[in-house]
């Protein structure tokens, strides 16, 4: 008798709501600069704020990022000084020393949040005053509201409704990648007879997308449920499909696009074939590892469904926990179908975070490999466990064929130092 491997889809989803590990979601402009490249972010926020996005983005004291701070000081926290008029007279001091901006994010942060200032206000006020050169919007990445990838779902929700109509046919992709990867994308999607393709977020101003009832979306982060839900609400129509990682997740993906555009197996499979074949080759050759290892995923990027998906179904890996900051059945329903669950041997499968129940039961686990923030990792790599950083995900290229053992390589790489620590450890002991 044959069991038949049944997905995760419908499995009971493990809820918790307590103390939280995460990044916050400020973080999210430390790739979303790179990628409109006449947009700038203000972070109206504290020093904190200044160093937190400094850190991350490892910029010199002297370089000139579209990125920067406008401090709240202890005046404007104390409702001493108008911090309207403040935030106005910062924001033309630096559009005159940066005539090249033509969108400017107004970006909320705890503190901003905590003394309530209205930055919508603020976006509509000062895009009256700099229309037409320059568009003023307004998101929140605040901690208290967002985790570490919302700032990005935050940005271009705020986005799609300036967006202008339009009636036309078109594919629009929703989510910011590396320009390199983009870029194969789009040739794929050409190859394949798809057009005309717009993105969101455009490189540019000047080659913004229209949003219609004609418009066809995909996604290419799991992470946009608020970008979802305000193109729908433009009337554009979402592709459901599995997330781009890996060569199966990558072909299921196109073969959904495919599908909304009436593209013929015989093209489909002439267009992927070479790529997917070198995809396979590349994880295959990557994940040796991994074979027959386990992975416990604690909840940080809203990537961790797409990829238990892609390291249990593709590299070989079982999935004892799944965590995800936020489920959406309509984003991750497609992945989770294609997640193995036989019977009650199926992984847990976990929406939120109570950080020391989790901690609790991945003790209890001792996965292989443990996926988590940086701020666990440490600490769990002194109790002997073997962890990789949620947030390299995010950072590197990873989507469709070309990077696909890459992805691997990336989760194959903390198990291979571990045993070449093991290997050297009774030398070292020795020479003690």
């Amino acid at each position: 008798m044959t069991v038949q491997a049944t997905g995760c889809r419908t499995a009971p989803v493990l809820k918790q709501r307590g103390q939280r590990e995460v990044f916050c979601g400020l973080t999210g402009i430390i790739w979303l600069h790179r990628k409109m490249q006449d947009t700038f972010f203000l972070v109206v926020g504290s020093r904190t704020c200044a160093h937190l996005l400094q850190s991350a983005a490892g910029v010199m004291i002297f370089a000139e990022p579209r990125f920067a701070t406008a401090i709240l000081e202890e005046g404007d926290l104390a409702g001493l000084n108008d911090a309207q008029d403040e935030l106005d007279r910062t924001v033309a001091q630096l559009l005159e020393r940066r005539p090249d901006i033509r969108q400017l994010f107004l970006v909320g942060s705890c503190p901003s949040e905590v003394i309530k200032l209205d930055l919508s206000r603020a976006a509509e006020r000062l895009t009256v005053a700099h229309a037409p050169a320059v568009r003023v919007l307004n998101y929140s990445g605040s901690g208290i509201e967002t985790t570490f990838t919302e700032g990005e779902d935050a940005c271009l929700a705020a986005m799609v409704p300036v967006l202008p109509v339009s009636e036309a046919r078109e594919l629009l992709i929703a989510g910011a990648l590396p320009d390199v990867v983009e870029d194969q994308m789009l040739g794929l999607l050409a190859d394949l007879g798809i057009g005309p393709v717009r993105c969101l977020p455009a490189r540019s101003r000047e080659a913004e997308v229209g949003v219609g009832p004609n418009t066809v979306f995909a996604l290419v982060q799991p992470f946009l449920g608020e970008t979802c839900a305000a193109l729908q609400r433009r009337g554009a129509r979402h592709v459901a499909a599995p997330f781009p990682f890996g060569a199966e997740g990558t072909t299921a993906w196109l073969r959904a696009v495919a599908d909304a555009f009436d593209i013929d197996d015989a093209t489909f499979e002439r267009v992927v074939a070479a790529p997917r074949d070198r995809a396979r080759r590349a994880v295959a050759q990557a994940s040796e590892p991994l074979g027959g290892k386990s992975v416990f995923f604690f909840p940080d990027s809203q990537l961790e469904i797409p990829l238990a998906r892609f390291l249990t179904t593709e590299c070989g890996m079982t999935a004892i926990e799944v965590g995800s900051p936020y489920i959406h059945d309509a984003i991750h329903g497609p992945d989770l179908d294609l997640l193995p669950a036989n019977g009650t041997g199926g992984p847990t499968i976990s929406e939120g975070q109570d950080v020391d129940l989790q901690l609790d039961r991945a003790r209890d686990a001792r996965a292989d490999l443990t996926v988590c923030g940086l701020g666990l990792a440490n600490p769990l790599e002194a109790e002997g466990l073997t962890t990789k950083w949620a947030i390299e995900l995010v950072f590197t290229p990873v989507h469709f064929y070309e990077q696909a053992g890459d992805l691997a390589a990336l989760f194959a790489r903390p198990l291979r130092r571990r045993a070449l620590i093991r290997s050297v450890a009774p030398a070292l002991a020795a020479a003690e």
